[in-house]
């Protein structure tokens, strides 16, 4: 069924505009094709703004690590917690908030990178919520006016005490089309939803490995070994 909208949609288009077919589609869906394409902004508002966050977020872990590993063997701890308050992003925080608890023992490093890990983790799946919200309204909404648009088209088959082919087919035409809205904004708000699930997982998979390798870092300071290891180090690409 969307196949043949979307055939139909380009016949059209090709001869009256592309806009101006959409524009006419959505009129003649009735009354609920506004709350769909409320629920499609909405839904387009909030992954714009998870994917303008997350990309703030995003940085060059491998040559931060390395960044910060340089700075614990030439300058220490101190050295390491001014970079990463330099940094921007969830790991730069992370490997400040162990830092800081460096001078109480690796425990308590790794207990201050663990509890603002699921703090940053929070932050970045934050409004993630509400576009899976959008994701199921936007269908159910279409639905719903499919449902609305056939019972209307039936009380005027009632009402006129005939079938007439018009009357049912435009009935049905102003119903089918709510669905289509609704299941093509889901659609849409759907490849927003995993494009943003997927980008976060990485980001806590990056920062999960880099705090592993921060704290044998510290581990390698304190015993008075070597940090960076030039045979294996992570700025290396595989």
């Amino acid at each position: 069924m969307t196949s043949s909208i979307a055939l139909l949609l380009l016949q059209a288009g090709a001869d009256q505009g592309f806009f101006n077919v959409i524009v006419q589609r959505f009129n003649e869906g009735g009354t609920f094709m506004w709350p769909v394409l409320v629920a499609l902004i909405l839904g387009l508002a909030i992954f714009l703004e998870r994917i303008i966050t997350l990309n703030l977020a995003d940085i060059d872990t491998r040559k931060f690590i390395v960044n910060v590993q340089e700075a614990l063997q030439e300058g220490g701890v101190p050295a390491a917690k001014e970079l990463c308050a330099e940094t921007r992003g969830p790991i730069a925080s992370v490997f400040q908030a162990g830092l800081m608890r460096v001078d109480e023992g690796i425990e308590a490093a790794e207990k201050g990178i663990s509890a603002y890990g699921s703090i940053e983790m929070s932050f970045l799946e934050r409004g993630l919520v509400w576009l899976s919200l959008f994701i199921a309204i936007a269908p159910l909404l279409g639905f719903t006016g499919t449902v609305v648009g056939m019972i209307e088209a039936f009380d005027a088959i009632e009402q006129a005490g005939d079938i007439s082919p018009s009357l049912v087919a435009g009935g049905i035409k102003t119903a089918l089309l709510t669905t289509a809205a609704g299941l093509i904004a889901g659609i849409i708000l759907q490849v927003g939803y995993n494009y943003c699930v997927s980008k976060i997982d990485r980001l806590i998979a990056e920062m999960e490995e880099s705090s592993i390798t921060l704290i044998d870092s510290i581990v390698a300071l304190k015993e008075g070994e070597q940090i960076i290891d030039t045979s294996e180090g992570p700025a290396e690409a595989e």
